[in-house]
């Protein structure tokens, strides 16, 4: 048990200044709340709608799909430094990859996720 006593003290430090960090600048920081101060910023212009408003689906969908496309995207550098060594091995197989993506992205259109009504 004496081995973890260095770890739990350098656990220990890290929660502490965690918590120091986090909680010092109700301590020490200036406390002058005006009307102006609370109120919400949006570029220099009044707010127009409550900033609780919901948002379609349809918003957070295209997100994912973009996310999800972007990622596949990223994918392909890797692939494409590396071309010339993989030769038709590695060609086939990114074709298959990109196969793949445009059965998903076919299966996306048909399904209407990225038309907006």
């Amino acid at each position: 048990m004496v081995q973890y006593v260095p770890i739990a003290i350098m656990l220990g430090l890290g929660v502490l200044a965690g918590l120091v960090f986090t909680n010092i600048n109700r301590l020490i920081g200036p406390k002058h709340p005006t009307e102006e101060k609370l109120s919400t910023y949006e570029s220099g212009m009044e707010p127009v709608r409550s900033a609780r408003e919901r948002f379609s689906v349809k918003f957070y969908l295209v997100a994912m799909l973009f996310i999800i496309f972007d990622i596949e995207t990223v994918f392909m550098y890797p692939w494409a430094v590396m071309f010339r060594k993989l030769g038709v091995f590695g060609f086939v197989e990114m074709m298959v990859f990109i196969a793949i993506l445009l059965v998903g992205f076919v299966y996306i259109l048909k399904k209407g996720a990225l038309r907006w009504h």
